[in-house]
Formats: C-alpha cells, sequence, structure tokens
C-alpha cells in the first residue's frame, strides 16, 4: 500500500521487554504485524541480560523490517533500581536501531498515552483496550508491555510526516487553520506541552 509506514515499538525494561510492530496507512489506520516480550531470568548477569535484549530486537528487525524504531523515554520518577534496568535496556534499543541505520525516537508515557486513549494519566487497562479496539484485535494484547509497545509504534507512526494528522497535536491544530482541538488532540497536545518543559535544559 503506498505510504504504508513501518514502526518497530519498544516498553523497554531488563526483566520484561514489549515489543510491538505495526503497520500504518496515510489515513492512521493501523495494523498489527507483530508483538511479543522479551524475557531475562533476574539472576542472570547484567551483560548477558542485555545481549539476550539486543539480539531478541535484531532477531525482531530482520524479520519484520521496520522503516523506524519507537522506544519509551525513561523518568527519573521511578525508583531507582528500576530505572537503572530501563535506561539500559532503553540504551540498547537504540544501539540496535543505529546499528540498523534505522531512525529512532523516544516518546513519553504521557504522550504515548495520550495519543491513543485521548488521556494523558490512562491506566494500563485503557491503554490495552484502545489497542484492541485501534488495530482491531479479538482481546487486549497481554500482558501489559506488549500492549505498551504496540501504543509506543502507534504514537510515532502518527506523528509521522505524510499521515493525515501527523506531526503531533499542536502541528494537527496548524494544518486545521486553528480549528478547535479533538480530546484526543488536546491531550496529545497537552503531554507533547509537559514533555518540552520537562526536557527544556536549565537557563
Amino acid at each position: 500500500m503506498t505510504g504504508l509506514r513501518r514502526v518497530l515499538g519498544i516498553d523497554p525494561g531488563l526483566t520484561r521487554c514489549g515489543i510491538g510492530v505495526v503497520d500504518v496507512d496515510p489515513m492512521r489506520r493501523g495494523t498489527l504485524v507483530h508483538v511479543g516480550v522479551l524475557r531475562t531470568p533476574v539472576d542472570a548477569p547484567i551483560g548477558e541480560r542485555l545481549a539476550a535484549i539486543a539480539a531478541g530486537i535484531r532477531l525482531v528487525i530482520a524479520e519484520h523490517e521496520p522503516d523506524a524504531v519507537a522506544v519509551e523515554r525513561v523518568f527519573a520518577q521511578q525508583n531507582s533500581h528500576t530505572v537503572m534496568g530501563t535506561a539500559q535496556a532503553s540504551g540498547v534499543a537504540l544501539l540496535v536501531a543505529a546499528e540498523h541505520g534505522l531512525p529512532a525516537a523516544t516518546h513519553t508515557p504521557s504522550e504515548v498515552k495520550a495519543a491513543v486513549t485521548g488521556y494523558g494519566s490512562a491506566d494500563k487497562k485503557q491503554v490495552q483496550a484502545m489497542i484492541a479496539r485501534i488495530l482491531r484485535l479479538d482481546a487486549p494484547p497481554q500482558p501489559a508491555d506488549a500492549a505498551d509497545a504496540l501504543a509506543i509504534a502507534l504514537c510515532h507512526a502518527w506523528r509521522a510526516p505524510g499521515v493525515i494528522g501527523g506531526g503531533g497535536a499542536g502541528a494537527a491544530m496548524a494544518d486545521r487553520g486553528g480549528a478547535a482541538l479533538t480530546p484526543a488532540q488536546k491531550a496529545w497536545a497537552d503531554a507533547e506541552r509537559v514533555a518540552r518543559t520537562y526536557l527544556r535544559p536549565p537557563a
């Protein structure tokens, strides 16, 4: 299909790393290509765990040939033990994307939730239910890490140039000549604004 975009979404984690691949057409219609979770044993050396995650991501890239990779951005509000492992897995995902010459981006949890549910503070069950609806699945993806990975992929695909409404809610409003945003677009715009504020370097 002309204009079809395939995105690999990754919900990074050491014990469970969510992997999701979706195809999105220019009208924002999404189709499930692949979903799964990479798991590593908690008692294995950290190097082996990261190597296993890297190998799993490489296999998915080789099999499904995505156009881009999207990874959930790590937030320091998590406890230090969790954030360290998540950050390490995130770094591995970005490294593997670079190895394959794929453009990669990170998105905050609130951006992703707002993109798929219209609500930046949606819970995991709401995200799972919306992913099932968007991708026309018989049941919500399990576990939550898998649904999160698909949500990340959809969020990134919808922001791509050439996708109707792509480029973020702010860009969508500009394209529509300042017309009122839908609730989902407004939530997305709010999430983007919070992310920009949070990531702004100190003066």
